[in-house]
């Protein structure tokens, strides 16, 4: 028995409307015919395999006695038979199968191009930030700063020069007291000066705020306090991690200047137990 020109019908439908999802899809969108498209595409599919199994399966109702016992080996080999026999009508329709793969072929294409939004992969790019070496330390309107200029005790947020609009990037200079010992390896500071992610390790927040007595900083979000003095570790809050440190130097013209990137992943601690 051939297949009906419904059961073609339905699959060659389906595989026009996958088509035509993909070319909106690709022209920029349209919620409503994108919906449109993939209701007859599965639609189609749907309709093509139900007649499918109308036309090609064994029709019933089958009635077959249950043994108490479980049955013999010759009974098992006749119900093997009997499946067999079921699938040949579908393996001798060869073109029905190109049919049924074509439908179920365009659908997986234009489902792929959905996932193309999600974007590139991030690759190393979230271990990194837009710090270099050489880069001078700015200001958010991208002035850049000098040593003289910030006092003593003094905090400013920075930026790498030509990034001011990295948010990952974003930092907290510190000017210590002369008297004080900076934190961190000694090429990481220089004449007093230190600085901090300001990212804080615990969920990202903007850690802002600089007490000089104590020389702490403070998130304000969920009150997660790092000492300066020891490298910015965490000593109250949820914060577990210290604020990454930017190795920062003096330029001939007394700008400070990056001497590299951040050692480490900033923000939250899960970038860095991503890391490699």
């Amino acid at each position: 028995m051939k297949h009906s020109a419904v059961t073609t019908g339905s699959f060659v439908v389906s595989a026009l409307s996958s088509v035509a999802l993909s070319v909106v899809y690709l022209g920029g969108g349209q919620p409503q015919l994108e919906g449109l498209f993939l209701g007859i595409s599965l639609g189609g599919i749907a309709i093509g395999l139900a007649l499918v199994a109308k036309e090609t399966l064994p029709h019933g109702p089958f009635e077959q006695e249950r043994d108490l016992l479980p049955g013999d080996s010759d009974e098992h080999e006749a119900a093997e038979d009997a499946f067999d026999e079921g699938a040949e009508p579908l393996e001798r329709r060869s073109f029905l199968t190109k049919l049924i793969a074509l439908a179920f072929g365009t659908l997986g294409i234009a489902a792929l191009f959905p996932i193309r939004s999600l974007g590139t992969k991030p690759g190393r790019d979230l271990f990194h930030t837009a710090w270099a070496e050489g880069l001078k330390l700015v200001t958010e309107n991208g002035v850049a700063v000098k040593a003289e200029q910030l006092a003593v005790n003094g905090v400013l947020t920075v930026f790498p020069q030509g990034h001011t609009d990295a948010a990952d990037a974003q930092t907290v200079l510190i000017r210590l007291p002369p008297d004080a010992d900076a934190p961190g390896p000694e090429s990481a500071s220089v004449e007093g000066f230190v600085a901090f992610s300001k990212v804080c390790t615990h969920a990202g927040c903007p850690v802002g705020l600089y007490q000089a007595e104590s020389r702490e900083l403070f998130c304000p979000c969920h009150q997660s306090a790092f000492a300066v003095m020891q490298g910015a570790e965490p000593t109250s809050g949820p914060a577990t991690r210290p604020l990454p440190q930017l190795p920062i130097g003096i330029d001939d013209d007394g700008y400070l200047v990056a001497l590299g990137d951040f050692p480490e992943p900033i923000g939250p601690g899960f970038w860095d137990r991503g890391r490699d």
